[in-house]
């Protein structure tokens, strides 16, 4: 059978992974816990729907490796099944259908034979909107129509109230959604579901660390010197993070007088990693070009008061729901979206790469220069300030 997931993800480190997925850690943190990327957790996650896979256990009916043990040491004396299956309590049937499939009476042996089992159990079952088109296709039509799957099982059991075989609980619908090896519903009905999510999230993630929200000791761009607001002066920048699939990510700074862009190569979107990223990128950068950054409120920068001391740029930020406040930047990010498409894997380029992206927006023409390119006006500004 074929390893789930990526080459050098341990079985222990698989079992770490979905216990902490469970307790509604981000997949950054439980790639950093693990010492891998953040894109390797992520693999081991969708290709799973983002559900925890049950602790496998045998049935209570199987033979048991001391039973097949039995069966291996009786089959050596030289006693009949029908004399096993009496000692072990076990149906005539079953003893003979045992030794028949693991190398029958004079080449049985316990080990080889409970190790078959095992794998013979792996075999997934067809799950029930695979079993019934009639069900699946009813689910299917509400699904597109932009029915939750909590709507669609209850509307289910009112529409069809004696009909026990049109009954699907809203979970199976989303396993069936987001695990697509079972091949049952169609991944374009994703985008149908209100989140257009495409992995089961825990009861316990949160975003709180992570997503948008209060920053400790955050300063409002409404204190930025006068001279960031009118570009007045170089050194100025805008940041952001551009997001990929995969949960990877970008870092852009634009600075705010020229239009001159860098990108920054990020292995994640949590603060520690965003910040040390950005701060040896900004202090390959001239004194003079180091005054502030605007931000918006995104958690990645919690730790701007480390990032200042890194590199003495004070950092500002956004009023809440206010992109436009930063509006050269959420500009050339949609510039960048040419090089940068939205859903695909952005840990793919290198920061030599990246170099090479920016450097080709840097030398195009923009007409609020009066068409001149940011590289040119960026030069001419370093050299009058020098």
């Amino acid at each position: 059978m074929a390893q789930m997931g990526r080459p050098g993800l341990s079985a222990e480190q698989k079992r770490d992974l979905w216990q902490r997925w469970k307790a509604g850690q981000s997949l950054t943190e439980i790639g950093r816990a693990l010492g891998k990327h953040s894109s390797s957790t992520h693999f081991v996650v969708s290709a799973k729907g983002g559900f925890v896979p049950p602790a496998r256990r045998r049935r209570a009916s199987a033979l048991t490796l001391f039973e097949r043990e039995e069966i291996s040491r009786s089959l050596a004396q030289g006693a009949s099944l029908r004399a096993i299956a009496r000692s072990l309590g076990r149906a005539p049937s079953t003893i003979s259908r045992e030794v028949r499939r693991c190398g029958g009476p004079g080449g049985y042996r316990a080990a080889p034979a409970d190790e078959r089992a095992w794998d013979q159990a792996r075999r997934p079952q067809p799950c029930l909107l695979a079993r019934n088109a009639r069900l699946r296709r009813i689910v299917a039509r509400k699904l597109a129509r932009e029915w939750s799957p909590e709507q669609i099982s209850g509307w289910l059991a009112v529409a069809f109230p004696g009909d026990n075989a049109m009954r699907v609980s809203a979970e199976t619908i989303y396993r069936s959604l987001f695990i697509q090896a079972r091949g049952v519903l169609k991944k374009e009905l994703v985008a149908h579901l209100r989140t257009r999510r495409t992995m089961r999230r825990s009861k316990h993630a949160s975003t709180r660390g992570h997503g948008k929200g209060d920053i400790a000791d955050a300063v409002s761009i409404r204190e930025r010197p006068a001279e960031a607001a009118d570009r007045a002066l170089p050194g100025h920048w805008e940041g952001d993070l551009i997001a990929g699939g995969k949960n990877t990510h970008v870092a852009t700074l634009v600075e705010r007088r020229s239009r001159f862009v860098m990108l920054v190569k990020v292995d994640g979107k949590d603060t520690r990693t965003v910040v040390d990223a950005l701060g040896r990128r900004v202090r390959t950068l001239p004194a003079e070009l180091r005054a502030t950054l605007t931000w918006d409120r995104g958690k990645e920068l919690a730790e701007h008061k480390r990032f200042t001391i890194a590199t003495d740029v004070k950092v500002y930020f956004c009023d809440p729901s206010s992109p436009w406040q930063r509006g050269t930047n959420e500009n050339t990010n949609g510039l960048l979206r040419q090089y940068l498409p939205k859903y695909s894997d952005l840990s793919r380029h290198s920061q030599a790469q990246l170099n090479a992206i920016a450097r080709r927006l840097n030398s195009r023409p923009r007409k609020t220069l009066g068409y001149q390119t940011p590289a040119t006006i960026l030069e001419r500004d370093v050299a009058l300030t020098g």
